[in-house]
C-alpha cells in the first residue's frame, strides 16, 4: 500500500474510522483509508428525476417524491441541457412550415418573453425556435434558420411580424391551418411544469429555461433522457 499524496509505503495504522481501518503516512503525515464507497446517485435515480421534469413535475415535487435535493436536480437539468442541441437532427425538409409563438416569464410576471416554435406541417415534433421578445429582430434570428428550406408556404397568425419577411406567395394567414405548431405548444405546457399558465413553478433565468426547453424536445422526440451525454461530460471533467 502507498500513500495518496507522496506515493512512499513507510505507512502504520492508525485507529478505525467509521468501520473501516484508517491509515498514516510517517513522511507525510497523510491520514487515508484504503478503499473509498462510490458517492453520488445512481443513474436509474437521475434518469427517474429527469424523466419527473420533463413530465409536469417541479423541483420541489422530485425532491419531495424522491428524497433527492433540488439543488441536485437543477444541476442535472443545467448539465444535460448544455450538452444537447437545440433540436434533434432531422433530415426531412418541410414542404409547409407553421410557425407560432408561445408566451411565458422569466423571473416576475411582467418580464414577459416568447418562445417562437417552428414546426413541419406533416411530421410531430419542434424542428426550431428561439426566445426573446415579440419584435422582429427577434423573428430575424428565427427567420434565418427557416427560410433556407424554401417551404412551399410559410403558415402563421395574423401577427404583422411575419409579413416583413415572409412574401405574399408562400404566406398563408390562417389560423385553422396551424393546428400542428399550436398541439406542439400545447405539448411543452403540458410537459414542462415552467410552463403552465398557472403554476408556483416559473424561471428565475432564461439560460434555465433554454436548458429546460432543449431537455424537453428531446425526451418528446426520443421518449428518454439523454443521460449518456450526462455520463460522458463527467467522465471528461474527471480525465
Amino acid at each position: 500500500m502507498k500513500c495518496p499524496r507522496c506515493t512512499l509505503s513507510h505507512i502504520r495504522k492508525n485507529g478505525r474510522q467509521r468501520g473501516k481501518q484508517n491509515y498514516m503516512c510517517v513522511d507525510c503525515k497523510r491520514q487515508f483509508i484504503e478503499s473509498y464507497d462510490r458517492k453520488g446517485y445512481t443513474e436509474d435515480i437521475k434518469s427517474e428525476c429527469l424523466e419527473m421534469y420533463v413530465n409536469d413535475s417541479g423541483f420541489r415535487a422530485i425532491e419531495r417524491v424522491k428524497k433527492v435535493h433540488h439543488t441536485t436536480v437543477i444541476n442535472w437539468v443545467k448539465q444535460l441541457g448544455s450538452t444537447l442541441p437545440d433540436t434533434p437532427y432531422r433530415s426531412e425538409i418541410p414542404e409547409v412550415t407553421e410557425v407560432d409563438e408561445l408566451e411565458t416569464f422569466v423571473g416576475f410576471k411582467k418580464n414577459k418573453i416568447w418562445l417562437w416554435t417552428v414546426v413541419n406541417h406533416s411530421v410531430a415534433g419542434i424542428i426550431a425556435w428561439v426566445l426573446g421578445d415579440r419584435s422582429s429582430e427577434t423573428f430575424k434570428h428565427l427567420w434565418m434558420m427557416i427560410k433556407c428550406w424554401q417551404s412551399y408556404f410559410y403558415v402563421t397568425d395574423g401577427y404583422p411580424v411575419y409579413p416583413c419577411f415572409i412574401s405574399n406567395k408562400d404566406h398563408i394567414v390562417s389560423k385553422t391551418y396551424m393546428t400542428r405548431v399550436e398541439g406542439e405548444n400545447s405539448r411543452l405546457r403540458h410537459y414542462l411544469a415552467r410552463l403552465h399558465r398557472k403554476t408556483f413553478c416559473y424561471s428565475k433565468t432564461e439560460q434555465m429555461l433554454k436548458y429546460s426547453i432543449r431537455l424537453v424536445i428531446h425526451y418528446l422526440h426520443y421518449g428518454s433522457v439523454a443521460l449518456r451525454a450526462l455520463c460522458a461530460r463527467k467522465f471528461e471533467a474527471i480525465a
